[in-house]
């Protein structure tokens, strides 16, 4: 027997056990290969100036790496302790630390590169169908082609050559510390149990519990207007990330068997069969295992967060679009809207023109805003409102004395707290008296563009009153201009005609003018590149964590098989087993991805209103997207423990 037949048989041996890590790794190069690829790919070039593509892409690749590289060493230090009692028979038969050491390096080089190899020509195959995926999210136009880059290969290698050291020097560190006697005993004390509840463990389950909730409460505080100054809201975020990571591994330290021993002892001692192979066996597993569940659990509520935030960016640009640009074409200056409506005329286009008169008034907001926030512009509690009359609004009349707010946005509406009804106050010149006007409704849609709302909802007027309030406007706040020129097409289909007009006379550079149509694209455009680095990066850890929860169940699998062989002997069916099997499973990945889920929800719902307009469409289609692909590494565990179960007797 040579070293070639031992390293070949041990692979022959093994490869059950590490197909999906190989999978893993096969997929993590791909990935990492295909956005190397996109970085040099020529076709970028036209999308750097407008999306930042190429710096994108490589920082979403350092982040690729960071997660893969801690994948595989972590992947790697489960299949080094499982395989501990093998290293010590090979020191029992005579072999030499480096010869062993020299074996499980030659055996890691072919596994290892030749994953490597199939990894990047899958990432070559699908890193066209990539790139479209990429330019259809963010609507750029320019065409994908299939092609091979040196320069994303060389760094490829160079990057998991890299990690493969590292794991090399794991394992040689490894091999170096153990004595024989000290390898046949590592599996076995790899998972610490523990026989009794302390109270201690029931104070430890009771605070994680309190903290995660704390930190829950706090974030549904964080926008409500509560917190106005820039260090309140900095340390709440601080003291919100604080409690629920430190509030999650505690609840994995102690809640988790904290909960499931009161569940237990409801029972009288009298446990079924699917009870003594899910609660007793999770209850005390998942304790040892804190740190790594509550990792995995806080990287996951990140991933689905970020996802979400971006998705209803994405999801909502069309409707943040018309709040920033209420019609097709917005215009300030008058030399702008006559060129613009020169050429629409020229080009048979028709159209209809909206010129509303727009003035900045200080205004004394105190008794229409709550929740601490009537002083957050100065000291005597004045803000800045754009006003604009009612004759030039469609459909709306206000009566004299009465204000209207309209464009008001989510995140005004959250953080500002505006009230429904109330009454403001302005200062006029020659009158001893302020002019009072009494609210008579919010609405969302915008009459005039931000570059006159400045994010802020427009006071609609009375006629007669915006006439008085022109007389006394304090000419330092009003802005470049007090004029608002909207265009609306009226045959839609002409709207690309016209969009190639606007661009074309170049009115966006030449001062505040807008198109709908461009900032919708912009919006998507960036947004969709976030998506999609945010989504590729969250399907990689997905991947990467629901490995090392199959891995963690491959060990207990193998240890508890002597608890199955027993259980067969007195009776029990593979059915009996296995309904208590999948309710274990449901427990192991069931109850990180729940948690995660619960971080993501509080984090997504206290700032959502900053990124857009609609919440409960995209989270929910991101949570479950996500739940979906989780499950799939709790069937496979399943389909393992099935023939576990099925070998046991």
């Amino acid at each position: 027997m040579n070293i070639n037949f031992i390293i070949f048989r041990n692979l022959k041996k093994n490869i059950k056990n590490y197909y999906l890590y190989v999978f893993a790794l096969i997929f993590s190069v791909a990935l990492y290969f295909s956005f190397v690829t996109l970085q040099y790919d020529p076709s970028m070039d036209e999308a750097k100036g407008s999306i930042k593509g190429g710096a994108a892409l490589g920082a979403a690749s350092i982040l690729l790496v960071a997660i893969v590289a801690i994948f595989l060493l972590y992947a790697n230090n489960i299949f080094i302790k499982r395989r501990s009692k093998e290293i010590g028979l090979f020191q029992l038969i005579g072999l030499t630390k480096s010869k062993i050491f020299m074996i499980l390096s030659l055996e890691n080089l072919i596994l290892y590169f030749g994953s490597m190899l199939i990894g990047i020509f899958a990432g070559f195959s699908v890193s066209r169908l990539i790139l479209m995926i990429l330019f259809k999210i963010t609507g750029v136009e320019a065409n994908a082609t299939l092609r091979f880059s040196s320069e994303a290969l060389t760094q490829t290698v160079l990057v998991f050559a890299g990690v493969y050291i590292l794991i090399m020097i794991m394992n040689f560190i490894f091999i170096r510390r153990q004595s024989i006697l000290s390898l046949f005993r590592t599996v076995s004390s790899t998972q610490a149990r523990v026989k009794k509840m302390s109270i201690m463990e029931i104070i430890i389950g009771l605070l994680g519990i309190g903290l995660i909730l704390y930190g829950y409460y706090v974030s549904t505080r964080l926008f409500s207007g509560d917190l106005v100054e820039m260090n309140e809201l900095f340390l709440s975020m601080v003291m919100i990330l604080g409690a629920v990571i430190i509030g999650t591994y505690l609840f994995y330290k102690g809640s988790v068997s904290f909960i499931f021993n009161a569940i237990r002892k409801s029972k009288g001692g009298y446990l079924s069969l699917n009870d003594v192979l899910s609660l007793s066996s999770i209850m005390f597993r998942m304790k040892s295992n804190a740190i790594l569940l509550t990792v995995i659990t806080t990287v996951s509520a990140l991933a689905i967060g970020l996802l979400s935030l971006s998705y209803i960016s994405y999801y909502s640009a069309e409707k943040m679009a018309q709040q920033t640009v209420p019609n097709d074409y917005s215009i300030v200056r008058q030399e702008d809207r006559d060129l613009f409506t020169e050429a629409l005329s020229a080009g048979d286009i028709a159209y209809t023109e909206v010129e509303i008169d727009v003035i900045q008034m200080n205004v004394d907001a105190s008794d229409i805003i709550g929740s601490g926030l009537e002083k957050a512009a100065n000291d005597s509690g004045e803000m800045i409102f754009p006003f604009v009359s009612d004759k030039s609004v469609s459909g709306v009349d206000i009566a004299p004395g009465e204000f209207l707010l309209k464009g008001m946005s989510d995140a005004v509406t959250q953080f500002m707290s505006i009230k429904n009804e109330g009454q403001i106050t302005i200062e006029t010149k020659g009158s001893t008296d302020a002019l009072t006007l009494n609210m008579s409704g919010l609405e969302k849609g915008a009459v005039v563009s931000s570059y006159f709302s400045h994010g802020m909802p427009t006071a609609v007027v009375d006629h007669s009153i915006f006439e008085q309030l022109v007389q006394n406007v304090d000419p330092e706040i009003q802005g470049g201009s007090t004029k608002y020129y909207g265009f609306d097409i009226t045959d839609r289909s002409e709207l690309k005609e016209a969009e190639n007009i606007f661009t074309k006379l170049d009115l966006d550079s030449k001062g505040p003018n807008w198109s709908q149509a461009e900032t919708i694209s912009y919006q998507k455009t960036n947004m969709g590149l976030m998506m999609f680095i945010v989504g590729f990066l969250g399907l990689t850890f997905l991947i990467t964590s629901g490995c090392i929860l199959y891995f963690k169940q491959m060990d207990e699998g193998e240890e508890e098989k002597a608890n199955y062989t027993i259980l067969r002997k007195l009776g029990f069916t593979q059915g009996n087993l296995l309904r208590g099997i999948q309710m274990k499973q449901i427990f192991n990945f069931g109850i990180p991805l729940i948690v995660g889920l619960f971080h993501s929800y509080f984090a997504v719902k206290s700032g959502w209103f900053f990124f857009g307009t609609e919440l409960w469409t995209p989270m929910v289609l991101v949570m479950l997207l996500y739940t979906v692909l989780y499950s799939i590494f709790g069937l496979l565990s399943v389909i393992f423990y099935k023939g576990i179960i099925k070998d046991a007797l």
